[in-house]
């Protein structure tokens, strides 16, 4: 009995170690290697994406305001991708730049 419950014990830290044991870099997709369609298929599918970016850089793109913190707008967001230096991949959340309403500012 103790040999049974020892052997379960096992295989279900051997199930974990393998389902978490995924580096950083494993479980980010490199944008770069991408076409700009797989790109912006990828976050239109899983909502948001942090892509790697650039050697040292990464960035979070969202499909939408879901996604924002409260106070947050959407803008579009572009990145380097295996067929486009420029393409339009999908979002990222930022703060406005001025408060939204015009007669704030004084």
């Amino acid at each position: 009995m103790r040999s049974r419950l020892a052997a379960a014990s096992l295989a279900a830290l051997t199930l974990a170690s393998v389902s978490w044991g995924s580096t950083p870099a494993e479980a980010r997709p490199d944008l770069r290697k991408m076409t700009c369609a797989q790109a912006q298929e990828m976050v239109r599918r899983n909502g948001s994406v942090v892509f790697t970016t650039g050697r040292y850089t990464y960035s979070l793109f969202v499909s939408n305001m879901r996604y924002c913190d409260p106070g947050e707008l959407l803008y579009t967001q572009y990145g380097p991708t295996k067929d486009n230096p420029q393409c339009p991949v999908a979002y990222e959340c930022r703060e406005p730049l001025f408060g939204l309403n015009r007669f704030d500012r004084w």
